[in-house]
């Protein structure tokens, strides 16, 4: 594995509680094209803030991408004023399904213990995953990333961007594709188009390459 050192001046603050990220879904209309009432998002994040205690404290509240398809959530992202983006060349975005991993079977949950994974920055997928999994920890699906940015955008840094691996497409054969979705941040260049330049990005790497500007997302765990 690559050796890196971890720089604590990349950790990040506290998620908003779950009260304010039930009120940022519904300032950017996600309750409407999840099929949710705003009644339905505040409920449980009032219900799942009691129940929690101290567990509940810096966990997302996401909306499952069955719901929230990632093609919906990425163009709601803003850095510098600019929106996000897909990249052209993955118009099949919203086929990257969770893999080997299960999310709870409901609209909405919470993800616990969020990292972006800075320690792995110039690591692999394919040599990232097996890590995570020794640490107990699974990796994002790229909804749940895009969620995070949402309600934390300083969760997304130039050259401390990361990956989403738990999203990977299945190919008609049975074997994946060996693009895995990430989320970074447009220089503007090629296909974007200058007047993306610093936008949040939605795009993909090899599975097998690496890159010393992304880490890996993972949680300690999901809950319903």
């Amino acid at each position: 594995m690559p050796e890196t050192t971890p720089d604590p001046s990349t950790v990040l603050t506290a998620l908003p509680p779950l009260s304010a990220q039930a009120e940022r879904l519904i300032e950017l209309g996600v309750h409407e094209f999840a099929g949710l009432s705003a009644e339905e998002i505040r409920t449980f994040a009032a219900r799942a803030g009691a129940g929690a205690g101290a567990d509940g404290e810096g966990a997302l509240l996401a909306v499952h991408p069955d719901r929230a398809p990632a093609s919906a959530l990425a163009p709601l992202l803003r850095r510098d004023g600019k929106p996000g983006f897909v990249v052209v060349d993955m118009p099949d975005v919203d086929e990257f399904a969770p893999c080997a991993l299960e999310l709870p079977d409901a609209p909405l949950y919470l993800v616990h213990g969020l990292d972006r994974g800075d320690h792995m920055a110039n690591w692999s997928p394919d040599e990232a995953l097996p890590a995570l999994t020794k640490e107990d920890r699974t990796p994002l699906v790229l909804t749940e990333g895009i969620q995070w940015v949402l309600q934390q955008p300083e969760a997304l840094e130039r050259n401390l961007c990361f990956m989403t691996i738990g999203s990977r497409l299945r190919k008609p054969n049975g074997s994946f594709d060996a693009r895995t979705p990430a989320i970074w941040i447009s220089n503007g260049t090629g296909r974007d188009g200058r007047e993306r330049r610093n936008a949040p990005k939605v795009g993909w790497c090899w599975w097998n390459n690496r890159h010393t500007w992304l880490g890996f997302a993972s949680t300690t765990g999901r809950r319903g």
